[in-house]
C-alpha cells in the first residue's frame, strides 16, 4: 500500500501499521470480532516478504509465534478474548525467554463465550500478566482507527527494545470502525538485527545460543526472577505514556481508555456547556499505569473527585484508586454485557457527583 491516508477498519489499520514496522511473520485462528486480521494478513503479508499461517488452535498460534520471535522475525499474532485466554501458557513462556513479539487483542465481551460486541473485561488479564508466573507484558490501549496503526507500529519498537512481549489491548468498536488513517509518520522499517541472541541457522564461529524457560535449580532460578524484575522497574519508568483533554481547569476527571474516552470527549463537552468543569486523562499504557500523574490531579486542590467510566464490573478503576491514594473520591461508571455508552449515560452520574462529591450510587470502595 503506497497512499500515506487511507480510509479503512481499525482492524485492518493494526495489519498496516505491523507492515510498516517490518513484520514478517503472522499466525492466527479465526474468531470475532477480529477476523479482519487474519484475512488482511492472509492477503498481504506475502507481498513484504513475510509468511502467514493459518494455525490449527490459537494454541498453535502462540507457540508459532515464539517460535518465530526465537528465529529473529518481528512476529505478531491476534485473537480476541477467548482465544487470548487460550494463548496464555504461549505468551508466560515468551515472557520467561524474553522473546520480543506483538500481541493484540480486539476485545470482546465475556466471561465465557460472552457475545461478540465490544468490552473491556480483559485489562486484569492484560495489566497483570495474564498467565502463570511473575511477569509483565507492555500493554498499549488505542482509541482510534489512527492508533490501531501507530500503536502496533509502537509495540513493535517497545517489544524489541524490552525484549518483551508487547501488547495491543483494543475493544471491539475500535476494531471494526472505519477511519481516515494518516501513514507519513510510519514509515517501512526493516527489522533490528538480532543475530546478537536469536536462533537460526549461522552458529558457525559464534558462541552458541540458549533460549529455555526451564531452571530446575531455584539458585539458577532466582536471578532470572531478579533481571527480569529489574527490566520491569525500567520499563516502568521508561515507558508511561497518556494523553489528556481539557484537565487543566477540571473539578471532575474523567479517567478512560478505548472507546469509553471516545465518548468521554463528547461528554465534557456537553457537561461543560452546563458549567461542569470536567476534563479527561486517558492512559495510553495500560502497563506502565500512569500512577504519578494521576496522583498529582488526586493531589491538587482543584479536583474534587475523579471517575471511571469502563465497559466491565471495574477492573482500571482499582489501578486509578491505588493512584489516588484515598486523597480524592473515585466514582464507577460501567457498562457491561456488550452496552456501550453514550455521553448522557456519563453526564448523568457525574451530575449528581458534583452535587455531592461522596454520592454513594457511583463511590468505589475497595474492600
Amino acid at each position: 500500500m503506497s497512499a500515506q491516508r487511507v480510509f479503512m477498519k481499525g482492524n485492518e489499520a493494526a495489519c498496516e501499521g505491523a507492515f510498516r514496522a517490518g513484520c514478517k511473520f503472522f499466525a492466527g485462528y479465526p474468531i470475532t470480532p477480529q477476523n479482519e486480521v487474519p484475512e488482511y494478513m492472509s492477503k498481504h503479508i506475502w507481498d513484504h516478504g513475510g509468511t502467514f499461517i493459518q494455525s490449527e488452535s490459537e494454541v498453535a498460534a502462540i507457540n508459532m509465534l515464539m517460535g518465530a520471535s526465537a528465529a529473529g522475525a518481528r512476529a505478531m499474532t491476534s485473537s480476541s478474548s477467548p482465544g487470548i485466554s487460550l494463548k496464555q501458557e504461549g505468551i508466560s513462556y515468551i515472557a520467561m525467554s524474553e522473546l520480543p513479539c506483538v500481541v493484540m487483542n480486539v476485545v470482546r465481551c465475556g466471561p465465557g463465550l460472552g457475545n461478540i460486541a465490544p468490552h473491556q473485561g480483559d485489562y486484569f488479564q492484560a495489566t497483570r500478566g495474564g498467565g502463570h508466573g511473575d511477569y509483565r507484558t507492555i500493554t498499549l490501549a488505542p482509541n482510534s482507527v489512527q492508533e490501531m496503526a501507530q500503536f502496533v507500529y509502537l509495540a513493535f519498537e517497545l517489544a524489541d527494545k524490552w525484549r518483551n512481549p508487547a501488547l495491543v489491548l483494543s475493544d471491539g468498536t475500535i476494531g471494526q470502525m472505519m477511519e481516515p488513517v494518516d501513514f507519513s509518520e510510519m514509515p517501512y522499517v526493516e527489522p533490528p538485527d538480532k543475530s546478537d541472541w536469536c536462533l537460526n541457522a549461522h552458529q558457525e564461529g559464534r558462541e552458541r545460543h540458549l533460549i529455555t524457560t526451564i531452571y530446575l535449580l531455584a539458585e539458577d532460578m532466582a536471578p532470572v526472577h531478579e533481571r527480569l524484575v529489574k527490566k520491569y522497574e525500567r520499563i516502568k519508568k521508561a515507558e508511561v505514556r497518556y494523553t489528556d483533554y481539557m484537565s487543566d481547569d477540571a473539578e471532575i476527571l474523567i479517567v478512560a481508555i478505548g472507546s469509553p474516552s471516545r465518548v468521554a470527549r463528547s461528554a465534557i463537552k456537553a457537561g461543560r456547556e452546563e458549567g461542569l468543569k470536567l476534563g479527561l486523562l486517558r492512559p495510553i499504557t495500560v502497563w506502565p499505569f500512569p500512577y504519578g500523574v494521576i496522583r498529582q490531579y488526586a493531589e491538587s486542590d482543584r479536583v474534587k473527585a475523579i471517575v471511571v467510566t469502563e465497559m466491565n464490573w471495574g477492573q482500571m478503576v482499582e489501578d486509578v484508586a491505588m493512584a489516588v491514594s484515598g486523597k480524592k473520591p473515585v466514582h464507577f461508571v460501567p457498562k457491561h454485557g456488550g452496552l456501550t455508552f453514550t455521553p448522557e449515560d456519563m453526564l448523568e452520574p457525574i451530575r449528581a457527583i458534583r452535587e455531592n462529591p461522596m454520592n454513594p450510587e457511583t463511590l468505589w470502595v475497595q474492600t
